[in-house]
């Protein structure tokens, strides 16, 4: 990932090169892991398919990356993730975890890139 201007980029590579199942299984264990995403989806706050939503959260993120034209910048993820939360599972994150995860995301989508599986 290189900085430029304060932010984190990621050069883009050939999709072809990236495991889109590989990706997809990454993301969804980093999701796992994300106590808030986890949380919403115990407690259903996005009502009684919020486990279906966080399936298709993940699914979406899969999307952003291979979809994606030019560099991809963390901040877009962010906003991503963001909005996902806010409008799937009525759930407001400032706890700091948003931006951890999706850190967390484009550096595994990096080793992804990089066959590093």
């Amino acid at each position: 990932m290189e900085n430029t201007s304060g932010r984190n980029r990621l050069t883009r590579q050939k999709p072809e090169a990236v495991s889109s199942h590989n990706v997809l299984e990454g993301i969804k264990l980093l999701l796992s892991q994300w106590n808030g995403l986890q949380m919403a989806v115990q407690n259903q706050w996005g009502g009684c398919d919020s486990l279906q939503k966080s399936y298709q959260l993940a699914a979406d993120i899969v999307s952003w990356f291979s979809q994606s034209k030019g560099p991809l910048y963390v901040e877009d993820l962010e906003t991503l993730l963001h909005e996902r939360m806010l409008l799937s599972f009525n759930t407001e994150i400032e706890d700091g975890s948003i931006e951890e995860v999706a850190e967390q995301l484009m550096i595994m989508y990096e080793e992804c890139l990089h066959g590093n599986n």
